[in-house]
């Protein structure tokens, strides 16, 4: 969808032809369109008369700002210069210059050696504030040591030295995934607007197919199957792998009252299953926007839910049903097919054992000791006469 511009000077109309014929080709052309739309403004304020361009209304135009750069400077003048051209294939003979600034070019400066070496002093003056931040600056200066060190031979026993520090072992926090009260919680809060179905639609489908946001906003209205006795998602991975989820009937008691609410002849044509309206347009749904949804009913529920994860995002609902499907005895490589796992190595972050799986392990390791009564069962009597108190 292009942004339409109205142009108002004596040139509107040429204007007009000359961006149609652009885009009928195939072209994008807006950002040209911009700066014409800004080069009519200009004609339109000067009260320019004539439709055609004239060197001194060019050069007028071309009067570069304090602000502007000479990028964007060449930008708007290639613009108008090519528009010109095309006045002159109508006969309106116009002004065609032969040079325009050129865009500015970025040129590196390599340190040298010496540079290198002075850069470093000077951050040793500074106070390192943690130990993983002196380690995070070893790691940039024990590559860069290494490069000096080929060009010079008399680095090369400092570099040596420092490949011989071990780097600091980072503690990995366990993640967190969303308790059974929480998730509850969460997926009841959106209210029955048509925003509070879609709401809650793309938090259930997260959870129950344990799918990526990449891969939701992804899936067209062709990829859901309601159909058929089981429901099923038909879901396009990473690397274009293809795959089918099953889903819950309740799953599809949602996403059948929202494809009606959303995907009918009254609303916006697109094949997204999920998506945002702009300028009345309508294109997938934006990942920041599913952040702030979720990021909403958390912000709901936590008062009456402080056990509720301190950032509850996307990849939760993910994490938390694969949890859930594990802890559930279901074997890893389902689950590993459910998420869409190359391997079940990369499944086994979600292996999680809930604390009823480790007691039971426990148990079942230790059946003797398990297994054995007390002698003295509500005989206190016995219990006296074995500890020789009768």
């Amino acid at each position: 969808m292009h942004k339409k511009y109205v142009y108002l000077s004596v040139f509107s109309n040429l204007l007009n032809d000359y961006i149609s014929t652009h885009r009928e080709a195939g072209f994008m052309y807006d950002n040209p369109a911009y700066w014409l739309y800004r080069f009519d403004q200009y004609c339109d304020e000067k009260q320019v008369k004539g439709a055609i361009i004239t060197k001194y209304l060019f050069e007028a135009w071309a009067s570069k700002s304090d602000s502007e750069t000479k990028t964007t400077q060449n930008n708007r003048l290639q613009a108008v210069r090519n528009f010109s051209v095309y006045l002159n294939t109508l006969g309106i003979s116009s002004y065609i210059p032969l040079n325009l600034p050129r865009p500015e070019k970025v040129v590196p400066y390599l340190m040298a050696d010496e540079d290198i070496r002075e850069f470093f002093k000077q951050v040793d003056l500074n106070e390192v504030l943690s130990p993983a931040d002196s380690f995070k600056r070893m790691a940039q200066e024990y590559r860069v040591l290494w490069y000096v060190a080929d060009g010079d031979i008399t680095w090369q026993q400092n570099a040596l030295m420092v490949s011989r520090v071990p780097f600091l072992k980072k503690t990995e926090k366990e993640k967190a995934i969303l308790n059974e009260d929480c998730l509850k919680a969460l997926l009841s809060a959106p209210d029955n607007s048509n925003l509070g179905i879609r709401d809650a639609t793309i938090m259930i489908v997260l959870y129950d197919s344990a799918i990526r946001l990449s891969e939701l906003l992804g899936l067209k209205v062709s990829d859901i199957n309601l159909q058929k006795d089981t429901p099923y998602l038909r879901i396009r991975g990473k690397g274009d792998k293809e795959r089918i989820v099953s889903i819950s009937d309740n799953a599809a008691s949602h996403l059948k009252n929202y494809i009606y609410k959303f995907h009918h002849s009254g609303t916006p044509k697109t094949d997204y299953l999920f998506y945002t309206v702009i300028h009345e347009c309508a294109n997938a749904m934006s990942p920041g926007n599913v952040a702030r949804i979720i990021d909403k009913y958390a912000g709901m529920i936590r008062q009456n839910y402080p056990e509720l994860p301190d950032k509850v995002h996307p990849h939760m609902f993910r994490r938390t049903r694969a949890t859930n499907l594990y802890q559930s005895d279901i074997e890893l490589e389902l689950v590993s097919r459910i998420l869409g796992h190359a391997s079940t190595q990369t499944t086994r972050i979600y292996a999680k054992p809930s604390l009823e799986m480790i007691k039971s392990a426990m148990e079942k390791s230790n059946p003797e000791l398990n297994s054995e009564q007390p002698l003295w069962p509500d005989n206190e009597d016995d219990f006296a006469r074995i500890c020789g108190l009768r």
